[in-house]
């Protein structure tokens, strides 16, 4: 793999002006030739970040299915108390990313640091799942979701056409992907606005919610923990609900390489973004369950848009377009985050070269968008795709553990590193421990899924043995000249060079 990185770094030399020596132009100097090395800029601002965070955390889900929390905690107020719950553990875990995040300044989030703390087999089963099953399923079902509500309104009383709703899934896909190749700033204003959009309209069903309290309708809560559930079970899977919903504090973490001063500006994004979302998610539920009784909510698949016939009239066709948007945001977020997994795993040799290239002068990583967009396009066509989110129910919560047991590790293994945020290994104790706890959960309450899921991830373990454990000379040789073939083709197709990690960038970060 190494000889191999040498001849592309060579053919890249040749192909990205970038990389030449100034050999013809004694006037240039050293530092203006730095300047002009080919890597990821740092264009992600401390808004964008915040965007990126609750962009993605706030998904369809709490305009969709809130009911599970209600339906497992069966009382208004014990729902709410594990809405907190689950906020203040999803804080639990950001606070630890934001340490990791600033101690290890690479991009991938969980696949970095596994890599640092663990090495690389286990790094390359989570980017394995996460290539096979996380992210090209998860995207897939986003976008079908964004179809299915935007094509709602012209099917009132049927099912839309199935290959409609493929189609637009697939365009707007499709339209991200491009969005996403064409510059970074393109895609962060993308995140920006519609992050903007959804909170608008949440801030709409709390204001109407409020409103409705005010004017003395609070039956409610007049005995809110009346009929609560005493079996920790029932309690255990409504907390498990809640933090589904709360998933995807860990985006800004995929693009650490991008983010302008990242030693300051992570971790104040992520203690921006999850007091946001925490209180957002408990106003916004308090407001359901001042419009809607208790059958009402148990008995909606889509508690916004009961909401909003319940209260907005004429423009409770406003829920429908918001899911939508919600949707289109939550996806952006997604193809940022997977395309910048991808381009660290090929990077770090766990993928093909030809995934670590960026374009030249737009300095993102296209084939690795590409990449993602494509596997996204294959998971369209899955006729029953939701049906592949139940077999990584288990992973989010086994790799974002692991990430963090690794914090743990490094503390002890390497004391003196440099770490601009240091927490108190309370946090990183507390995290692991209900980790384990919400790993175990669906292995005992959907034991099939969960199995299958297992065994896609082993799946990877010849394929690390073949392509990345044995060494160079023992491969076959096909994967060589493959992977030979695919990098300077692509190279020369996207006009695209290889880059390496910013070690200088990094360097300068510390000292800001």
């Amino acid at each position: 793999m190494e000889s191999l990185r040498r001849k592309m770094e060579v053919v890249s030399q040749r192909m990205c002006p970038s990389s030449l020596a100034p050999s013809d132009e004694d006037s240039k100097a050293r530092s203006d030739a730095k300047e002009e090395k080919v890597h990821l800029r740092r264009e992600i601002s401390l808004l964008n970040g915040i965007c990126l965070i609750v962009g993605n955390m706030i998904g369809s889900g709490i305009f969709v299915s809130p009911k599970g929390v209600l339906m497992h905690s069966s009382s208004y107020g014990l729902s709410l108390i594990i809405w907190a719950v689950g906020g203040v553990f999803s804080v639990f875990g950001a606070l630890c990313y934001g340490e990791l995040g600033t101690t290890i300044p690479m991009s991938g989030a969980s696949y970095a640091y596994i890599l640092e703390s663990f090495g690389g087999f286990l790094a390359f089963i989570r980017l394995w799942t996460s290539i096979l099953l996380i992210e090209p399923a998860s995207q897939a079902v986003i976008s079908l979701t964004f179809a299915n509500y935007l094509v709602e309104a012209f099917y009132p009383t049927c099912q839309p056409p199935y290959d409609a709703v493929r189609l637009i899934a697939a365009s707007c896909l499709c339209l991200l992907i491009f969005i996403n190749c064409a510059s970074v700033k393109w895609g962060t204003r993308v995140q920006d606005i519609f992050t903007y959009a959804k909170l608008m309209s949440l801030c709409l069903i709390i204001i109407v919610g409020l409103m409705k309290i005010a004017t003395g309708e609070t039956k409610s809560f007049d005995s809110p923990f009346e009929g609560s559930t005493t079996d920790p079970g029932a309690m255990a899977l409504a907390l498990y609900s809640a933090l589904f919903s709360y998933s995807g504090w860990d985006t800004l973490n995929f693009v650490t390489e991008e983010i302008q001063n990242p030693e300051r500006n992570l971790p104040l994004a992520i203690g921006i973004s999850m007091p946001i979302v925490t209180v957002i998610y408990l106003l916004t539920n308090v407001a359901y369950y001042a419009v809607l009784d208790m059958t009402s909510l148990l008995g909606s698949d889509a508690v916004a848009v009961t909401f909003g016939n319940a209260a907005l009239g004429p423009f409770k066709w406003i829920i429908p377009v918001s899911v939508a948007m919600s949707c289109y945001g939550g996806l952006n977020a997604s193809i940022i985050s997977a395309s910048r997994l991808f381009f660290v795993g090929a990077r770090e040799g766990h993928l093909p070269n030809s995934l670590s290239l960026i374009h030249m002068q737009r300095y993102t990583p296209i084939p690795a968008l590409l990449f993602n967009g494509l596997m996204g396009l294959i998971f369209l066509c899955v006729e029953d795709v939701f049906q592949l989110i139940n077999y990584f129910s288990f992973s989010y919560w086994l790799y974002v553990g692991l990430s963090v047991a690794g914090l743990i590790y490094l503390r002890i293994t390497q004391p003196d590193r440099h770490r601009p945020v240091k927490l108190s290994l309370f946090f990183p104790f507390v995290y692991c421990l209900c980790s384990l706890f919400l790993v175990i959960v669906p292995l005992y309450g959907d034991t099939i899924n969960s199995l299958i899921g297992i065994g896609i991830a082993l799946s990877g373990v010849p394929v690390y043995y073949v392509a990345i454990y044995l060494p160079d000379e023992r491969r076959p040789k096909f994967i060589r000249k493959l992977n030979d073939f695919a990098t300077r083709s692509t190279q020369v197709l996207l006009c695209c060079c290889l880059t390496e990690f910013d070690t200088e960038s990094e360097a300068g970060g510390k000292t800001q």
